[in-house]
């Protein structure tokens, strides 16, 4: 029988996703997380929790680039983020996901309920890959796996306690300038990282409209407005709107 690979992020959804899945298919479920070594340490303790919750165990994938973090990817490849996505991810994760799969696998990914047109838009990108997108099959919000998480008395990572919507690596290039500022207030020391690494590869996060680099160690501290802000996606689709909206064959 094919395998169920469970693409566990330390989130909250991929955690409710990962129970869910294991329910349904039991010993066909293979739990996989990528290890990107830029997230909060609180994730190491979140993922044996889950795991224990879960009843199995969570295989640990690392780049076999010699990548410490995204940090050094963008040293590395002197990129940091454009039109088919964010280099760190591809790195991190992508490859990762393109080494471990096999042709019969089943995907099951942590979108919620809400993010139905997501999950829709990945398999018409994706036709080769066969998905169970079980939250969305049972009608699970993202608010429904954060409170499944704390009735279960299961403490959810730093970033969801200090507001922020996601739990993906500290100093995540796809946030907008709001999401930056933030960072800069609770972890002064990555805002720093990130604007030294800018600097060293000659390239910036953002850009003025006439093209000019707006440079981190120079962006204004009101500059952005987080809340107001679209959420940031990190997971393994990462590139593919922006590959669909450039594709010869997309309307328009």
């Amino acid at each position: 029988m094919s395998r169920v690979v469970v693409w566990f992020s330390c989130g909250a959804a991929s955690a409710v996703a990962a129970k869910m899945a294991v329910q349904e298919y039991g010993d066909r479920c293979v739990i996989a997380y990528c290890d990107t070594g830029g997230e909060h340490e609180s994730n190491k303790q979140f993922l044996l929790d889950v795991q224990e919750w879960v009843g199995a165990p969570v295989e640990i994938l690392k780049n076999t680039c010699g990548y410490t973090d995204h940090f050094d990817v963008y040293r590395k490849t002197k990129y940091l983020v454009g039109v088919r996505g964010a280099r760190c991810t591809i790195e991190l994760k992508k490859r990762l996901r393109f080494d471990f799969q096999r042709p019969d696998d089943i995907h099951v990914f942590g979108y919620t309920s809400d993010e139905k047109e997501r999950a829709d838009f990945f398999n018409r990108n994706n036709p080769e890959l066969a998905t169970d997108w079980i939250l969305v099959r049972n009608n699970v919000s993202k608010e429904d796996c954060l409170g499944l998480l704390w009735q279960e008395r299961i403490k959810i990572p730093k970033l969801y306690e200090l507001g922020y919507g996601h739990n993906n690596c500290i100093g995540c290039v796809k946030g907008g300038k709001g999401y930056w500022n933030q960072i800069r207030k609770d972890f002064p020391e990555v805002y720093q990282e990130m604007a030294l690494v800018e600097r060293e590869i000659n390239h910036s996060i953002f850009r003025k409209e006439d093209g000019t680099r707006i440079w981190l160690d120079e962006m204004p501290k009101d500059a952005g407005n987080y809340k107001k802000e679209p959420p940031i996606s990190c997971g393994l689709s990462c590139g593919d709107t922006l590959d669909q909206i450039r594709s010869p064959n997309a309307a328009g």
